[in-house]
This record gives C-alpha cells, structure tokens and sequence, in this order.
C-alpha cells in the first residue's frame, strides 16, 4: 500500500525569512487559513520569541488554523517556553527545536572556550543541549521535533549520535536540514539511508527533511530522501525562503502526484487549492512567481510553438503531463464588473480562498466598486491585488487621502500629497527627477523623513489600456529595511500607496525592536 508523506508547511517561517518577505499578523493569519483548505499536514507559523509581531501571530494562528500548528525555538529555555504559551490555544501542537551540528557550525556558534577546548568537546556540549531542550519541551508537549542544523555537511557519525540521543530525549520527529543546500540528490539520500542503519531506535521517530536551493536540487534532493526513507518533507509555496529558497510544496506534492510509478506514496493535500495559495502568497509577500515556474508559473501550461500547440489540441497528454485545473488552474472564470452584486463578488472571494466577515466584505465591496468604475471587467488577479493591497493590511500610521502631480515635457515635475499620519492631516509639495520622485520626496517631506529608495518595480499583473498598475517598493532607514505594494490603474499613485506601505512597515519593525529591549 502506498505511504503517507507527511507535508510540512514552512512558508510563514523559513518563507518569511526570505529578504523583503516580511507578513504583518493579519497577513500570516489569512495564508494560515489557506495552508489549512491546502490541507498540509503541520503549519510552522512563526519564530515566536524572535518579536511580539511573531508571538502574536504564532498565537492568532495557533487558534484559527485546522492543522497542527508549530514554531521554532532553539535550544534555550526562554525560546520553547515561548513557543509554547504562543500554542497553548492550539488542539493540535508540535514543538519544534534545534541545534547545530556540522562542524562549521560548531567550531562557528560555538567557539568560545566555555562550550569546550577541543571539536570533541563542544560536540557533546551541543549534545548535552540538544536533549536538555527536546526533554524541556517534552515537559510542555507529547509533539516535539528536533532538527540537527546544517546535517547535511555533518559527518555522519557524529549525525547518528546526535539523532538518537533526541529521540531518546523524547523526540518524535527528527529533522535532517541540508541547510544551505550543499548535497546531492544521491548523496543526500545516501545520508538518509546511512541513518536507518545507524540510529538504532530510528523506529521510534519520523524522518524529516528540509531542504534548500542554493544549488537548485531542494526539490531533487527531498524526492531523493522520500525514496530513502524520509516520510516528512518541509516546504513553502512557490518555494520562498532564506537565500535560494526552500524545496517548493507545488513542486513535491505534483511529482508524487504525477509519478506514483516510481513514488509509491501520497499526500492528502488539497491539490486544487495550490494556485490560490501560490498566488495568495505572492500577493502579500511581494514576490513575484516566475513565468516559468513549475506547476504555478504563467507559462506553466501555455503553449507558444505551433508544434506544441497542434499537439495539445488534438489531445493534451501530448505535452501536458497534468491538467491545469489539478491544481486550481481554472480556465473559465465568472468575469465581475460594476453590475455585479456583493454576494456574487463574496462568492468569487471564497472560490479563491478568502472567506470574509462581514465587515470586511462591505470594505471590499466599496474597493471593488471603485475599481469597476475605472475597468469594465474585474478578473481574479484584480481580485487578489485588492485583497493584498487593501483588505488583509493592519491599520496604517501613515495613509494617501490625496495625490496632484503636475509634469509635462517642458515643465519640473511637481507633486502634492495630502496623508492622514496618527490621525492628523498633512500636506506637502516637491519636486523631482520624475513623477514618481516628486510623490515620494513629497511624502519624505510631509512625514520629516528620507529613506533610501533600493529596488523599485513595475508590473502589469492584468490586461487591457485599464490594466491594473502593481509597484514594489523596498526602502532601507539605516540598517533597517522594509517593502511595501500598491495597486491601481494609476501607476503614480500606485507608486505612493506602496512607498507609505513600506514606511508603515519600517514603523512597525521599530516599534517591535523598541517593544523587546
């Protein structure tokens, strides 16, 4: 019969980690829900001793989601302490804890002389805390994961005894990170199947992997190590994380799908969610999926080549090896404009994945009119940019009430802006190398401020002269950095709703800072 590959969802911690991705609570709460319709297995929400922002999410989705919920905490007391008063509401927890293992790492974190003189002695210093943390967390919680950091760049003698001792902690699941994403599919299988042999209570535990892209195979080496033996996988949606990313969930769970001739295995995962997750995820978090992406990408079932093309028509296994509405992809799609009524707009929303109280929906409603005045048709992808641009953002300090830009060919353009900071009105005037730099020097103006601009992107994201407008802004304020989005049909203004979301982020990230010291 084939086994169960437990699916272990990470895009709203190791995902967040990406540069640029930072979630506000009501933002990690909502792709939360959507990871439980996914139907993923564990939900890792958060970092939670990391800021108050990550506590109080860990906490809002410890009580909303329906899958089991977990959180990182590294070997220290105070970290699975606060993991578990951030689960406590939780039916369902796991706790999650780890320590480092590879030599780089060790001789790296843990060099001073009070860890040990010698390699050999720090090591069993990390073991030493590697069980006192699995056994203080099993003091709070039966579900407790413990992943070996860095495992694969660690020799594997020293692996096996480090697995064993936490599962004889008390460990439940034991996670192999090949955490800068240095092995080789066969390698990094190798390495699995090397702890089988091993670890001699590995019965007693699941096998987890994680696996990074730095070298492009997170996804290669994760199939490699289910083939192993390993029956947990950590992944994100579309992918996202530290540096190169994490292994992509679409990617795993499609393969397994696709390929149960050499993958005798299964997921529960919902797959016709997997688009609305993908597109939900790169709606708040800003980062834009690749054309060409694997399974979720623009291009991932268009056909350009008449070749191609010809072949599809006559019959789609041609060059198609899965059909595109396995995974939510959905041809045919209720077109909404200025006629349509709240209640076939509310059932767009829920076929998308956001189910709304009623409150929110008369603030959607009121976005969607205004949107429908200025296009004849609302498609899903206005949809979503209203969502993540409007509904899901937690209440600005700063917000636009007003924009007037004057330009013209032979004239300096100038820009006024009128925002609403902490309740008071504030209107300014600048000028600029352009349009867009006149708004912003406008609003560094009106709120005696000056970031620097660092990335600044432009995208149509729907179709038509009436094409909505989506701008990514990243700005820097000393060493601290922050991105905000903004959507119209105007770009200019576009352009100012994300600059003032980026800087409500950067005042956000300060407050959390200032909250923890």
């Amino acid at each position: 019969m084939p086994e169960k590959i437990i699916i272990f969802d990470t895009t709203l911690r190791d995902g967040e980690q990406s540069p640029g991705a930072s979630l506000n609570v009501a933002e990690k709460v909502e792709i939360a829900r959507q990871l439980a319709r996914l139907k993923v297995d564990v939900i890792e929400a958060g970092f939670p001793v990391s800021s108050p922002a990550q506590f109080e999410a860990v906490k809002r989705i410890a009580g909303e989601a329906d899958a089991i919920i977990t959180a990182l905490a590294r070997a220290k007391e105070a970290d699975i302490k606060a993991v578990y008063e951030a689960l406590r509401e939780a039916p369902r927890k796991r706790i999650h804890t780890f320590s480092s293992t590879s030599d780089y790492h060790i001789l790296g974190k843990f060099g001073h002389p009070r860890y040990g003189q010698t390699l050999s002695e720090k090591r069993q210093t990390v073991i030493k805390m590697s069980i006192d943390a699995v056994q203080y967390a099993k003091s709070f919680c039966e579900d407790v994961e413990f992943s070996a950091e860095d495992a694969g760049r660690t020799d594997i003698g020293y692996l096996a005894e480090v697995i064993e001792a936490a599962i004889e902690a008390g460990a439940t699941t034991v996670n192999i990170p090949d955490t800068t994403g240095y092995t080789l599919p066969d390698e990094f299988a190798e390495k699995i199947r090397e702890l089988r042999r091993r670890v001699k209570n590995i019965d007693q535990a699941v096998i987890s992997v994680h696996c990074h892209n730095d070298l492009g195979l997170a996804v290669a080496n994760s199939l490699a190590a289910i083939q192993a033996g390993a029956r947990q996988v950590e992944c994100t949606i579309n992918g996202i994380g530290e540096r190169a990313g994490n292994a992509s969930l679409e990617e795993i769970v499609m393969a397994i799908n696709v390929r149960k001739d050499l993958l005798p295995y299964y997921t529960d995962i919902n797959t016709h969610e997997i688009y609305n997750a993908s597109r939900m995820v790169s709606t708040l978090t800003g980062f834009v999926v690749q054309p060409n992406k694997a399974i979720v990408g623009k291009n991932a079932f268009a056909h350009e080549s008449g070749i191609h093309q010809d072949g599809v028509l006559k019959n789609r296994n041609t060059y198609e090896i899965m059909k595109p509405e396995d995974v939510g992809v959905n041809e045919s799609k209720i077109i909404l404009g200025r006629h349509s009524g709240r209640h076939g707009l509310k059932a767009r929303l829920e076929e998308m994945g956001y189910h709304l109280t009623e409150e929110k929906l008369d603030r959607s409603y009121k976005l969607f009119l205004q949107l429908a005045d200025k296009k004849k048709e609302i498609y899903d992808e206005d949809l979503r940019l209203i969502m993540g641009d409007e509904i899901l953002s937690e209440k600005p300090a700063c917000s636009l009430k007003y924009l007037h830009v004057f330009l013209g060919t032979n004239a300096i353009p100038t820009a006024t802006v009128r925002l609403l900071k902490n309740g008071d009105d504030v209107q300014e005037s600048a000028t600029g190398d352009g349009p867009v730099d006149a708004v912003f020097n406008a609003i560094d103006r009106a709120l005696s401020t000056d970031y620097t601009v660092q990335d600044y992107q432009v995208r149509s994201v729907t179709s038509g002269r009436k094409a909505l407008g989506e701008v990514y802004v990243r700005i820097r304020n000393g060493q601290a950095e922050a991105h905000g989005r903004g959507v119209s049909t105007d770009i200019i203004e576009a352009s100012g709703k994300a600059y003032l979301q980026a800087i409500n982020s950067l005042m956000r990230k300060k407050q959390d800072n200032a909250e923890r010291e």
